[in-house]
């Protein structure tokens, strides 16, 4: 396999797990959470500056890339990684949750799905192999079957044929794929049904793949339901193969995912409320905009020591972003990838000594969900 998973050390009280991730750009230290480049870029951020903030594994948009600039064009440059001047591991999705999450603006048939551009309505279509034609263009390291994304809620019949069909279309996805420095992996369905997440599991782990994701969650269940799907799913997953939970960023979700098996995450949260003006702290959100920050001139977080914090006030990050001044959403995104890449490291530096359950005890002890 191009890409292949190590355990290297399992938590006694829960069941989180150190290991290796061994892709053709590079060893990343699992547990990892994956910044969101959904076009070829972490927004508002250098490569150079996302590594140095503790980036080692990034995701990449193949919905965003096909429509621009062109998974074409993005190959006759060399692939993505030169594109993007990134020289770390890329996993690319298969575009199969933008595409579903269109709604009215797409169409489901057995062979694929039709849609239309978000960007300027002309219409487009999806099938398993087109979607690995695209991510063998984009040339990542690790690449998606495309799969369906049933909504929440939805009914269990619903539910059922989203599942069936992702397990045919992950078929038609492993035939399609050639690519040999790219490895494709599935993605288990069945929304909060524990029968359909066994059914689901058990027909791609009989596909074989080199890792897979856990795909249908953090899309409005509630996060008590998220995890108890969790734990029906993960035991499903083979102990050398890494299991990916798609879509979740959140510093509780972070732990609490890891707590029960996790190795992979990615999410558009840290960056997407960085942009509102929304940062993470050891104490919780807190919305830097705000009035009251106007004459606060201590760090975002006193416990923090990313480039923002150690150089910039709460009052002057507001002032940036109440004048739409550029640099206020960079710092505030500095900030928030920091954050959540150093939450990953400490749980990985936790495991390791054997203490991760304290730790995420005492961390959740202070942070504010609200």
């Amino acid at each position: 396999m191009t890409v292949s998973f190590r355990e290297i050390k399992r938590d006694s009280v829960t069941k989180a797990r150190r290991g290796e991730l061994h892709t053709p750009h590079g060893v990343v230290e699992t547990p990892v959470f994956m910044p969101v480049g959904t076009q070829a870029t972490v927004k508002t951020m250098t490569p150079e500056e996302v590594q140095d903030a503790g980036g080692r594994l990034i995701l990449g948009n193949t919905y965003h890339l096909y429509l621009r600039p062109g998974h074409r064009i993005v190959a006759e440059a060399g692939g993505l990684h030169r594109f993007m001047n990134w020289g770390g591991p890329i996993l690319t999705d298969s575009g199969g949750f933008q595409v579903f999450s269109l709604g009215p603006l797409r169409k489901i048939e057995e062979e694929g799905v039709w849609f239309r551009s978000h960007i300027d309505g002309s219409e487009h279509y999806f099938s398993p192999e087109k979607a690995v034609e695209i991510q063998e263009a984009l040339g990542s390291d690790i690449a998606m079957a495309f799969d369906e994304c049933a909504p929440y809620p939805c009914t269990k019949e619903y539910a059922l044929k989203a599942v069936e069909r992702t397990t045919r279309w992950a078929q038609r996805c492993k035939k399609a794929h050639r690519r040999e420095d790219q490895s494709l992996f599935g993605i288990i369905q069945g929304g909060v049904f524990g029968d359909l997440r066994r059914k689901s599991a058990a027909e791609l782990v009989e596909l074989d793949f080199p890792g897979y994701g856990i795909g249908g969650l953090s899309v409005g269940e509630p996060k008590d339901l998220m995890y108890e799907t969790l734990e029906v799913t993960i035991p499903l997953i083979p102990n050398d193969r890494p299991r990916y939970l798609m879509g979740v960023g959140s510093p509780d979700c972070l732990l609490e995912g890891v707590a029960r098996g996790v190795d992979m995450f990615d999410c558009v949260l840290p960056t997407r409320i960085a942009r509102n003006g929304t940062v993470f702290t050891h104490q919780g959100k807190l919305v830097v905009r705000n009035a009251e920050y106007a004459r606060d001139f201590s760090p975002l977080d006193a416990e923090c020591d990313c480039y923002t914090c150690r150089n910039y006030t709460r009052a002057y990050v507001r002032h940036l972003i109440k004048a739409n001044e550029i640099l206020g959403v960079r710092l505030t995104t500095m900030h928030n990838l920091y954050f959540t890449l150093n939450l990953m490291h400490n749980i990985r530096v936790a495991i390791d000594q054997g203490r991760f359950d304290a730790y995420k005890r005492d961390f959740l002890s202070k942070f504010n969900l609200c």
